[in-house]
């Protein structure tokens, strides 16, 4: 059950973002970046997902283990978002400061989202 809500809260989390950022990006007059902001915030919907579900489960398996899986999730989300970076910037070959900064301004409030869950989590059961 905790995994379905931490689930869907991360999907309205995404959605809320990718709208807020769409408005801005509408009243500056950069709506150009609008297909940037989808593919990012989908991705990092993703990634925060997989992250979410691995730590979930290793708090529902037995608590001996459970210290492997947060840091699993925590070291797997670093290693998808560098990888999604190197995609993005250099393969494909999106650099212009707008782009970087979209992707800045969309990596704090996931990252954040995550661990304010596993805070939340580990405050009820410790590792």
């Amino acid at each position: 059950m905790t995994i379905l809500r931490n689930i869907f809260a991360t999907i309205a989390l995404g959605c809320g973002i990718t709208g807020a950022v769409s408005i801005a990006l509408l009243l500056t007059g950069t709506e150009q970046y609008l297909s940037d902001l989808l593919i990012l915030s989908s991705a990092f919907t993703v990634i925060i997902i997989i992250c979410i579900a691995i730590f979930v489960k290793g708090q529902l398996k037995n608590s001996q283990n459970s210290f492997w899986y947060t840091f699993i999730s925590m070291g797997l989300k670093l290693l998808l978002e560098i990888i999604l970076a190197i995609l993005w910037f250099l393969v494909a070959k999106k650099n212009q400061i707008e782009v970087i900064f979209l992707f800045f301004v969309l990596y704090l409030p996931f990252t954040m989202f995550l661990i304010w869950t596993i805070l939340k989590t580990l405050k009820k059961k410790r590792l």
